[in-house]
Protein backbone atom coordinates (compact mmCIF):
# COMPACT_ATOMS: atom_id res chain seq x y z
CA UNK A 1 0.00 0.00 0.00
CA UNK A 2 2.84 2.39 0.89
CA UNK A 3 4.46 1.67 -2.49
CA UNK A 4 1.22 2.52 -4.29
CA UNK A 5 0.85 5.81 -2.39
CA UNK A 6 4.48 6.71 -3.09
CA UNK A 7 3.98 5.99 -6.76
CA UNK A 8 0.83 8.12 -6.91
CA UNK A 9 2.61 10.97 -5.11
CA UNK A 10 5.53 10.73 -7.54
CA UNK A 11 3.17 10.83 -10.51
CA UNK A 12 1.38 13.89 -9.05
CA UNK A 13 4.68 15.71 -8.60
CA UNK A 14 5.82 14.74 -12.10
CA UNK A 15 2.48 15.87 -13.57
CA UNK A 16 2.75 19.22 -11.81
CA UNK A 17 6.28 19.65 -13.12
CA UNK A 18 4.91 19.25 -16.63
CA UNK A 19 2.33 22.03 -16.21
CA UNK A 20 1.60 23.53 -19.60
CA UNK A 21 1.98 27.13 -20.72
CA UNK A 22 -1.41 28.83 -20.92
CA UNK A 23 -2.32 32.08 -22.64
CA UNK A 24 -5.15 34.57 -22.19
CA UNK A 25 -7.75 34.59 -24.94
CA UNK A 26 -6.51 37.84 -26.44
CA UNK A 27 -3.05 36.33 -27.09
CA UNK A 28 -3.92 33.88 -29.82
CA UNK A 29 -3.73 33.05 -33.49
CA UNK A 30 -5.26 35.71 -35.78
CA UNK A 31 -4.57 38.51 -33.29
CA UNK A 32 -3.34 41.96 -34.31
CA UNK A 33 -0.41 43.46 -32.41
CA UNK A 34 0.33 47.18 -32.31
CA UNK A 35 2.96 48.09 -34.89
CA UNK A 36 6.32 49.76 -34.17
CA UNK A 37 5.82 49.25 -30.46
CA UNK A 38 6.88 47.32 -27.40
CA UNK A 39 4.10 44.84 -26.70
CA UNK A 40 3.55 42.34 -23.90
CA UNK A 41 2.88 38.66 -24.18
CA UNK A 42 1.80 36.98 -20.98
CA UNK A 43 0.25 33.90 -19.46
CA UNK A 44 0.66 31.17 -16.87
CA UNK A 45 2.98 28.20 -16.34
CA UNK A 46 4.70 26.23 -13.59
CA UNK A 47 6.64 28.49 -11.17
CA UNK A 48 10.24 28.62 -12.27
CA UNK A 49 9.45 27.28 -15.74
CA UNK A 50 11.41 28.88 -18.57
CA UNK A 51 9.27 30.17 -21.43
CA UNK A 52 10.97 30.83 -24.76
CA UNK A 53 9.37 33.11 -27.34
CA UNK A 54 10.29 33.20 -31.04
CA UNK A 55 8.69 35.69 -33.43
CA UNK A 56 8.95 34.99 -37.14
CA UNK A 57 9.45 38.63 -38.12
CA UNK A 58 12.98 38.55 -36.67
CA UNK A 59 13.48 34.90 -35.57
CA UNK A 60 15.18 36.04 -32.37
CA UNK A 61 14.57 34.00 -29.21
CA UNK A 62 13.57 35.74 -25.99
CA UNK A 63 12.84 34.00 -22.72
CA UNK A 64 11.36 34.61 -19.30
CA UNK A 65 11.07 32.64 -16.08
CA UNK A 66 7.63 32.08 -14.56
CA UNK A 67 7.14 33.74 -11.17
CA UNK A 68 6.27 31.90 -7.93
CA UNK A 69 2.68 33.03 -8.60
CA UNK A 70 2.66 30.92 -11.78
CA UNK A 71 2.45 33.87 -14.16
CA UNK A 72 4.89 35.34 -16.65
CA UNK A 73 5.09 38.18 -19.12
CA UNK A 74 7.62 39.24 -21.68
CA UNK A 75 8.05 42.38 -23.78
CA UNK A 76 8.84 42.14 -27.47
CA UNK A 77 9.29 44.76 -30.16
CA UNK A 78 7.06 44.73 -33.20
CA UNK A 79 7.97 45.88 -36.72
CA UNK A 80 5.99 48.09 -39.08
CA UNK A 81 2.59 46.91 -40.25
CA UNK A 82 2.56 43.56 -41.98
CA UNK A 83 2.13 39.85 -41.67
CA UNK A 84 0.93 37.21 -41.35
CA UNK A 85 3.57 36.06 -38.86
CA UNK A 86 3.92 33.26 -36.34
CA UNK A 87 4.87 33.37 -32.67
CA UNK A 88 6.15 30.20 -31.01
CA UNK A 89 6.11 29.80 -27.22
CA UNK A 90 8.00 26.88 -25.74
CA UNK A 91 8.20 25.52 -22.20
CA UNK A 92 7.19 21.98 -21.25
CA UNK A 93 4.73 22.31 -24.09
CA UNK A 94 4.85 24.30 -27.32
CA UNK A 95 2.23 26.76 -28.54
CA UNK A 96 2.38 28.14 -32.06
CA UNK A 97 0.31 31.23 -32.86
CA UNK A 98 -0.43 31.49 -36.57
CA UNK A 99 -1.70 34.26 -38.83
CA UNK A 100 -0.60 37.06 -36.50
CA UNK A 101 -0.83 40.54 -38.03
CA UNK A 102 1.00 43.72 -37.07
CA UNK A 103 -1.01 46.92 -37.41
CA UNK A 104 -3.23 49.30 -35.48
CA UNK A 105 -5.27 48.16 -32.47
CA UNK A 106 -8.27 50.10 -31.11
CA UNK A 107 -10.68 49.49 -28.26
CA UNK A 108 -14.36 50.24 -28.98
CA UNK A 109 -16.48 50.73 -25.87
CA UNK A 110 -19.59 52.35 -24.42
CA UNK A 111 -23.29 51.60 -24.32
CA UNK A 112 -25.90 50.69 -26.92
CA UNK A 113 -24.97 53.15 -29.66
CA UNK A 114 -21.52 51.56 -29.71
CA UNK A 115 -22.95 48.06 -29.33
CA UNK A 116 -25.50 48.38 -32.14
CA UNK A 117 -24.78 45.99 -34.99
CA UNK A 118 -26.35 44.10 -37.87
CA UNK A 119 -28.35 42.22 -35.26
CA UNK A 120 -30.28 45.47 -34.77
CA UNK A 121 -31.20 45.57 -38.48
CA UNK A 122 -28.99 48.54 -39.27
CA UNK A 123 -29.32 49.23 -43.01
CA UNK A 124 -25.71 50.37 -43.39
CA UNK A 125 -24.47 47.03 -42.03
CA UNK A 126 -26.90 45.04 -44.18
CA UNK A 127 -25.42 46.80 -47.20
CA UNK A 128 -21.89 45.94 -46.04
CA UNK A 129 -22.37 42.22 -45.43
CA UNK A 130 -21.97 41.00 -49.04
CA UNK A 131 -18.63 42.83 -49.32
CA UNK A 132 -17.45 42.56 -45.72
CA UNK A 133 -14.76 39.88 -46.10
CA UNK A 134 -11.38 41.41 -45.28
CA UNK A 135 -8.65 39.29 -43.67
CA UNK A 136 -6.72 42.44 -42.75
CA UNK A 137 -9.44 43.57 -40.33
CA UNK A 138 -9.80 41.45 -37.19
CA UNK A 139 -12.44 41.49 -34.45
CA UNK A 140 -12.18 40.55 -30.77
CA UNK A 141 -15.71 40.72 -29.37
CA UNK A 142 -15.96 40.50 -25.59
CA UNK A 143 -19.24 39.08 -24.27
CA UNK A 144 -21.18 40.93 -21.59
CA UNK A 145 -19.33 40.12 -18.38
CA UNK A 146 -19.22 41.56 -14.88
CA UNK A 147 -17.08 40.92 -11.84
CA UNK A 148 -16.62 42.35 -8.37
CA UNK A 149 -12.82 42.23 -8.85
CA UNK A 150 -10.54 42.88 -11.86
CA UNK A 151 -10.20 39.76 -14.03
CA UNK A 152 -7.23 38.57 -16.08
CA UNK A 153 -9.02 36.79 -18.94
CA UNK A 154 -12.17 36.89 -21.06
CA UNK A 155 -14.14 34.37 -23.09
CA UNK A 156 -13.54 35.68 -26.60
CA UNK A 157 -11.42 35.03 -29.70
CA UNK A 158 -9.89 36.86 -32.63
CA UNK A 159 -11.72 36.38 -35.93
CA UNK A 160 -11.40 37.78 -39.42
CA UNK A 161 -13.92 40.30 -40.63
CA UNK A 162 -16.53 38.62 -42.81
CA UNK A 163 -20.30 38.64 -43.15
CA UNK A 164 -20.78 36.31 -40.19
CA UNK A 165 -18.48 38.10 -37.74
CA UNK A 166 -19.60 41.58 -38.80
CA UNK A 167 -23.27 40.76 -38.24
CA UNK A 168 -22.90 41.02 -34.46
CA UNK A 169 -19.98 43.45 -34.21
CA UNK A 170 -20.16 47.16 -33.38
CA UNK A 171 -21.21 49.06 -36.49
CA UNK A 172 -19.47 52.25 -35.34
CA UNK A 173 -16.32 50.26 -34.60
CA UNK A 174 -16.40 48.55 -37.98
CA UNK A 175 -16.75 51.73 -40.05
CA UNK A 176 -14.03 53.35 -37.94
CA UNK A 177 -11.67 50.41 -38.46
CA UNK A 178 -12.48 49.99 -42.14
CA UNK A 179 -11.61 53.64 -42.73
CA UNK A 180 -8.30 53.39 -40.84
CA UNK A 181 -7.39 50.27 -42.80
CA UNK A 182 -8.07 52.01 -46.09
CA UNK A 183 -6.25 55.25 -45.29
CA UNK A 184 -3.26 53.76 -43.42
CA UNK A 185 -2.89 50.65 -45.59
CA UNK A 186 -2.33 48.63 -42.41
CA UNK A 187 -4.08 45.75 -40.67
CA UNK A 188 -6.54 46.85 -38.00
CA UNK A 189 -7.57 45.00 -34.85
CA UNK A 190 -10.80 46.08 -33.18
CA UNK A 191 -11.72 45.07 -29.62
CA UNK A 192 -15.42 45.49 -28.87
CA UNK A 193 -16.30 45.87 -25.18
CA UNK A 194 -19.73 47.52 -25.08
CA UNK A 195 -23.03 47.02 -23.28
CA UNK A 196 -26.29 48.86 -23.91
CA UNK A 197 -27.73 50.88 -21.04
CA UNK A 198 -24.58 50.96 -18.94
CA UNK A 199 -23.60 54.19 -17.15
CA UNK A 200 -19.98 55.32 -17.16
CA UNK A 201 -19.66 54.39 -13.48
CA UNK A 202 -19.63 50.68 -14.25
CA UNK A 203 -16.78 51.17 -16.76
CA UNK A 204 -14.72 53.09 -14.20
CA UNK A 205 -12.55 51.32 -11.60
CA UNK A 206 -14.56 51.19 -8.38
CA UNK A 207 -11.93 53.00 -6.30
CA UNK A 208 -12.15 56.10 -8.52
CA UNK A 209 -15.87 56.38 -7.82
CA UNK A 210 -16.14 55.24 -4.20
CA UNK A 211 -13.29 57.44 -2.91
CA UNK A 212 -14.77 60.62 -4.39
CA UNK A 213 -17.78 62.00 -2.51
CA UNK A 214 -19.29 63.70 -5.57
CA UNK A 215 -18.98 60.64 -7.81
CA UNK A 216 -20.14 58.31 -5.06
CA UNK A 217 -23.30 60.34 -4.46
CA UNK A 218 -24.04 60.47 -8.19
CA UNK A 219 -23.58 56.70 -8.51
CA UNK A 220 -26.09 56.25 -5.71
CA UNK A 221 -28.70 58.12 -7.75
CA UNK A 222 -28.51 55.66 -10.65
CA UNK A 223 -30.79 53.15 -8.98
CA UNK A 224 -31.10 49.52 -10.05
CA UNK A 225 -31.73 48.12 -13.53
CA UNK A 226 -33.06 44.72 -14.51
CA UNK A 227 -31.17 44.73 -17.80
CA UNK A 228 -27.65 46.06 -17.25
CA UNK A 229 -25.17 46.59 -14.39
CA UNK A 230 -24.91 49.92 -12.60
CA UNK A 231 -22.44 49.16 -9.82
CA UNK A 232 -19.13 51.05 -10.14
CA UNK A 233 -16.37 48.99 -11.71
CA UNK A 234 -18.38 45.91 -12.65
CA UNK A 235 -17.99 45.99 -16.44
CA UNK A 236 -14.52 47.46 -16.08
CA UNK A 237 -13.50 44.43 -14.00
CA UNK A 238 -14.98 41.90 -16.39
CA UNK A 239 -14.45 43.46 -19.82
CA UNK A 240 -11.66 46.08 -19.64
CA UNK A 241 -9.25 44.93 -16.91
CA UNK A 242 -8.31 41.72 -18.80
CA UNK A 243 -6.98 43.89 -21.64
CA UNK A 244 -4.64 46.11 -19.61
CA UNK A 245 -1.44 44.43 -20.82
CA UNK A 246 -2.47 44.49 -24.48
CA UNK A 247 -0.96 47.47 -26.29
CA UNK A 248 -3.50 49.62 -28.13
CA UNK A 249 -3.26 52.76 -30.24
CA UNK A 250 -6.34 54.23 -28.59
CA UNK A 251 -10.02 53.92 -27.72
CA UNK A 252 -13.29 55.12 -29.22
CA UNK A 253 -16.31 55.62 -26.98
CA UNK A 254 -20.03 56.19 -27.47
CA UNK A 255 -21.87 56.55 -24.17
CA UNK A 256 -23.63 59.10 -22.01
CA UNK A 257 -27.35 58.57 -22.46
CA UNK A 258 -27.56 56.61 -19.20
CA UNK A 259 -25.88 59.46 -17.31
CA UNK A 260 -28.23 62.24 -18.40
CA UNK A 261 -29.79 62.23 -14.93
CA UNK A 262 -26.39 62.78 -13.29
CA UNK A 263 -25.01 65.23 -15.85
CA UNK A 264 -23.55 67.61 -13.25
CA UNK A 265 -20.84 65.13 -12.26
CA UNK A 266 -20.22 63.58 -15.67
CA UNK A 267 -17.17 65.65 -16.65
CA UNK A 268 -15.44 64.55 -13.46
CA UNK A 269 -16.55 60.94 -13.86
CA UNK A 270 -15.66 60.68 -17.53
CA UNK A 271 -12.25 62.26 -17.00
CA UNK A 272 -11.58 59.90 -14.11
CA UNK A 273 -12.51 56.91 -16.24
CA UNK A 274 -10.22 57.93 -19.11
CA UNK A 275 -7.33 58.69 -16.78
CA UNK A 276 -7.73 55.42 -14.87
CA UNK A 277 -7.73 53.42 -18.08
CA UNK A 278 -4.54 55.15 -19.17
CA UNK A 279 -2.95 54.52 -15.78
CA UNK A 280 -3.75 50.82 -16.03
CA UNK A 281 -2.29 50.62 -19.54
CA UNK A 282 0.64 52.81 -18.51
CA UNK A 283 0.09 54.68 -21.74
CA UNK A 284 -1.48 58.03 -22.61
CA UNK A 285 -3.35 56.57 -25.56
CA UNK A 286 -5.74 58.58 -27.72
CA UNK A 287 -9.37 58.66 -26.64
CA UNK A 288 -12.07 59.81 -29.08
CA UNK A 289 -15.73 59.92 -28.17
CA UNK A 290 -19.15 60.76 -29.61
CA UNK A 291 -21.24 63.53 -28.13
CA UNK A 292 -24.72 62.09 -27.54
CA UNK A 293 -27.31 62.85 -30.21
CA UNK A 294 -30.50 64.91 -29.86
CA UNK A 295 -33.27 62.91 -28.16
CA UNK A 296 -36.47 63.55 -26.26
CA UNK A 297 -35.40 62.87 -22.67
CA UNK A 298 -38.73 63.98 -21.21
CA UNK A 299 -40.07 67.04 -19.45
CA UNK A 300 -36.65 68.48 -18.56
CA UNK A 301 -35.82 70.21 -21.81
CA UNK A 302 -32.08 70.61 -21.25
CA UNK A 303 -30.86 67.60 -19.22
CA UNK A 304 -29.51 65.97 -22.37
CA UNK A 305 -27.87 69.25 -23.37
CA UNK A 306 -26.20 69.46 -19.98
CA UNK A 307 -24.75 66.00 -20.54
CA UNK A 308 -23.48 67.08 -23.97
CA UNK A 309 -21.93 70.13 -22.31
CA UNK A 310 -20.25 67.88 -19.74
CA UNK A 311 -18.82 65.77 -22.56
CA UNK A 312 -17.49 68.87 -24.30
CA UNK A 313 -15.93 70.12 -21.06
CA UNK A 314 -14.02 66.84 -20.78
CA UNK A 315 -11.93 67.97 -23.75
CA UNK A 316 -10.52 70.84 -21.72
CA UNK A 317 -9.57 68.83 -18.64
CA UNK A 318 -8.43 65.59 -20.26
CA UNK A 319 -5.67 65.89 -22.90
CA UNK A 320 -5.26 63.71 -25.99
CA UNK A 321 -9.03 63.45 -26.47
CA UNK A 322 -11.36 64.40 -29.29
CA UNK A 323 -15.14 64.62 -29.74
CA UNK A 324 -17.35 63.89 -32.74
CA UNK A 325 -20.54 65.96 -32.97
CA UNK A 326 -23.54 64.13 -34.48
CA UNK A 327 -26.45 66.57 -34.10
CA UNK A 328 -27.12 66.23 -37.84
CA UNK A 329 -27.17 62.43 -37.95
CA UNK A 330 -30.56 61.90 -36.28
CA UNK A 331 -33.46 60.36 -38.18
CA UNK A 332 -35.94 60.58 -35.30
CA UNK A 333 -35.49 62.47 -32.01
CA UNK A 334 -37.82 59.96 -30.36
CA UNK A 335 -35.35 57.16 -31.07
CA UNK A 336 -32.31 57.10 -28.79
CA UNK A 337 -30.49 54.94 -31.36
CA UNK A 338 -29.81 56.91 -34.57
CA UNK A 339 -29.53 54.39 -37.40
CA UNK A 340 -26.69 56.19 -39.22
CA UNK A 341 -23.63 54.52 -37.74
CA UNK A 342 -21.33 54.77 -40.76
CA UNK A 343 -20.95 58.55 -40.56
CA UNK A 344 -20.29 58.25 -36.82
CA UNK A 345 -17.49 55.79 -37.53
CA UNK A 346 -16.13 58.02 -40.29
CA UNK A 347 -16.06 61.07 -38.03
CA UNK A 348 -14.19 59.19 -35.32
CA UNK A 349 -11.76 57.96 -37.97
CA UNK A 350 -11.28 61.54 -39.17
CA UNK A 351 -10.22 62.52 -35.65
CA UNK A 352 -7.82 59.60 -35.37
CA UNK A 353 -6.25 60.11 -38.78
CA UNK A 354 -5.61 63.81 -38.13
CA UNK A 355 -4.68 63.77 -34.45
CA UNK A 356 -3.13 60.33 -33.84
CA UNK A 357 -1.57 59.58 -37.22
CA UNK A 358 -1.01 63.15 -38.47
CA UNK A 359 -2.60 62.13 -41.77
CA UNK A 360 -5.71 64.29 -42.20
CA UNK A 361 -7.93 63.35 -45.11
CA UNK A 362 -9.89 66.06 -46.94
CA UNK A 363 -12.96 63.84 -47.25
CA UNK A 364 -12.87 63.16 -43.49
CA UNK A 365 -12.87 66.59 -41.79
CA UNK A 366 -12.27 66.58 -38.07
CA UNK A 367 -12.66 70.20 -36.88
CA UNK A 368 -16.09 71.13 -35.53
CA UNK A 369 -16.95 74.84 -35.20
CA UNK A 370 -16.62 75.73 -31.52
CA UNK A 371 -17.89 78.86 -29.77
CA UNK A 372 -15.08 81.30 -28.99
CA UNK A 373 -16.66 84.62 -27.94
CA UNK A 374 -19.66 86.94 -28.26
CA UNK A 375 -19.93 90.69 -28.59
CA UNK A 376 -22.96 92.97 -28.54
CA UNK A 377 -22.86 95.54 -31.34
CA UNK A 378 -25.79 97.95 -31.64
CA UNK A 379 -28.21 95.50 -30.10
CA UNK A 380 -27.06 92.58 -32.20
CA UNK A 381 -24.90 89.68 -31.03
CA UNK A 382 -21.79 88.77 -32.99
CA UNK A 383 -20.70 85.21 -32.22
CA UNK A 384 -17.21 84.13 -33.22
CA UNK A 385 -16.26 80.48 -33.74
CA UNK A 386 -12.88 78.77 -33.79
CA UNK A 387 -11.82 75.58 -35.56
CA UNK A 388 -13.43 76.83 -38.76
CA UNK A 389 -10.77 76.50 -41.47
CA UNK A 390 -13.03 77.41 -44.40
CA UNK A 391 -15.75 79.47 -42.79
CA UNK A 392 -19.35 78.84 -41.71
CA UNK A 393 -22.45 78.01 -43.75
CA UNK A 394 -26.16 77.75 -42.97
CA UNK A 395 -27.87 74.71 -44.46
CA UNK A 396 -31.41 75.68 -45.32
CA UNK A 397 -33.31 78.92 -45.71
CA UNK A 398 -33.25 80.17 -42.12
CA UNK A 399 -30.98 79.73 -39.13
CA UNK A 400 -32.18 77.26 -36.48
CA UNK A 401 -31.56 76.67 -32.79
CA UNK A 402 -30.03 80.07 -31.88
CA UNK A 403 -31.64 81.79 -28.90
CA UNK A 404 -30.82 85.11 -27.23
CA UNK A 405 -31.75 86.33 -23.75
CA UNK A 406 -31.51 89.50 -21.74
CA UNK A 407 -31.05 89.88 -18.02
CA UNK A 408 -34.54 88.43 -17.50
CA UNK A 409 -33.21 85.02 -18.64
CA UNK A 410 -36.03 84.70 -21.14
CA UNK A 411 -34.63 83.14 -24.34
CA UNK A 412 -36.18 84.02 -27.68
CA UNK A 413 -35.31 82.71 -31.10
CA UNK A 414 -32.84 84.70 -33.18
CA UNK A 415 -32.13 85.03 -36.88
CA UNK A 416 -28.61 85.31 -38.20
CA UNK A 417 -26.22 86.05 -41.02
CA UNK A 418 -22.88 84.35 -41.57
CA UNK A 419 -19.62 86.03 -42.47
CA UNK A 420 -16.44 84.00 -42.35
CA UNK A 421 -16.18 82.44 -38.92
CA UNK A 422 -18.77 84.74 -37.32
CA UNK A 423 -22.53 84.86 -37.20
CA UNK A 424 -24.50 88.04 -36.42
CA UNK A 425 -27.73 87.41 -34.52
CA UNK A 426 -30.80 89.62 -34.53
CA UNK A 427 -33.65 89.23 -32.03
CA UNK A 428 -36.36 91.20 -30.22
CA UNK A 429 -34.07 91.35 -27.17
CA UNK A 430 -32.92 94.96 -26.83
CA UNK A 431 -30.02 94.31 -24.45
CA UNK A 432 -28.71 90.76 -25.08
CA UNK A 433 -26.54 89.16 -22.43
CA UNK A 434 -26.57 85.44 -23.33
CA UNK A 435 -26.74 83.14 -26.32
CA UNK A 436 -27.60 79.48 -26.65
CA UNK A 437 -27.20 77.28 -29.70
CA UNK A 438 -28.70 73.82 -29.93
CA UNK A 439 -29.06 73.81 -26.17
CA UNK A 440 -32.25 71.80 -25.97
CA UNK A 441 -32.58 68.04 -25.78
CA UNK A 442 -33.90 67.72 -29.32
CA UNK A 443 -32.05 70.65 -30.88
CA UNK A 444 -30.82 69.96 -34.42
CA UNK A 445 -28.95 73.03 -35.60
CA UNK A 446 -28.17 73.85 -39.20
CA UNK A 447 -24.92 75.78 -38.77
CA UNK A 448 -21.96 73.94 -40.31
CA UNK A 449 -18.37 74.41 -41.36
CA UNK A 450 -17.86 74.61 -45.10
CA UNK A 451 -16.15 71.23 -44.73
CA UNK A 452 -19.51 69.77 -43.69
CA UNK A 453 -19.31 69.31 -39.91
CA UNK A 454 -21.99 70.67 -37.54
CA UNK A 455 -21.26 73.44 -35.07
CA UNK A 456 -20.89 72.30 -31.47
CA UNK A 457 -23.89 73.13 -29.24
CA UNK A 458 -23.11 75.71 -26.56
CA UNK A 459 -24.42 78.28 -24.10
CA UNK A 460 -22.75 81.45 -22.85
CA UNK A 461 -24.68 81.54 -19.56
CA UNK A 462 -24.59 79.30 -16.50
CA UNK A 463 -28.23 79.73 -15.52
Amino acid sequence: MKKILSFLLLMAVFGAARAEIRLPAIISSKMVLQQNATVKLWGWALPGERVKVTCSWNNSVDSVTTTPNANWFIEIKTPAAGGPYTITLQGWNTIKLDDVLIGEVWLCSGQSNMEYSGNNNLPDIKAELPKAANPKIRFFHIPKTTSTTPQDDVNARWVECDAKSLQSFSAVGYFFGKTLHRELNAPVGLINASWGGTPAETWTPESAVKTDSILSRAAGKLGVSQYWPRDPGYTYNGMIAPLRNFNIAGAIWYQGESNVGTNSSYTKLFSAMINKWREEWKKNFAFYFVQIAPFNYGTDNINGSLLREAQFNTLAVTPNTGMAVVTDLVHNVKDIHPINKHDVGYRLAGLALAKTYNKPVASLPYQYPVYEKMEVVKGKVVVTFKDVPGGLVIKGDTLKEFFVAGADKNFVQATGKVKGNTITLSSPVKEPVAVRFGFTNMGEGNLFSKEGLPATPFRTDNW
